[in-house]
């Protein structure tokens, strides 16, 4: 089976919960037989697109996941973030025809719940490669 070489473009913010997200996103990718090539750390969620696109324009790269943890703030600030960050990462596969995983948690969760939601790591790093893969079926 085919190695997937993986990017992964990782929130500053939260750190505590990111780093431990990347943590198990490298273990599940090579449980998978893929690999993290890169690792791309951006301030927060809303700047991942600019991160993600410099990644989809490299060859050596197959596929993207996103590693970040949304929570819920005074005002609706999370709720805008997250909205606006998940349609431009959408985009943005389909725009370069590679996979771009979700792998951010939130909003509308406490800092609790973020931490009981590391594991939406391995769920990207699973969607980066089978996507991948049965799309290099097609």
């Amino acid at each position: 089976m085919e190695k997937v070489r993986i990017g992964a473009v990782v929130a500053e913010f939260n750190y505590d919960i990111t780093q431990m997200m990347l943590k198990l996103a490298e273990e599940h990718a090579k449980f998978l037989g893929s690999e993290i090539t890169k690792v791309v750390p951006v301030p927060g969620v809303f700047d991942m697109p600019l991160a993600i696109k410099k990644l989809l324009e490299d060859d050596k790269i197959d596929a993207v996941i996103t590693l970040g943890a949304v929570i819920e703030g005074a005002t609706d600030h999370d709720q805008i973030v997250a909205q606006h960050a998940s349609r431009k990462i959408a985009d943005l596969a389909l725009e370069y025809d590679k996979p771009v995983a979700l792998g951010i948690s939130g909003p509308s969760m406490t800092r609790l719940e973020a931490h009981q939601r590391v594991d939406y790591a391995k769920r990207a790093v699973e969607a980066a490669v089978k996507m991948y893969r049965r799309l290099n079926k097609l």
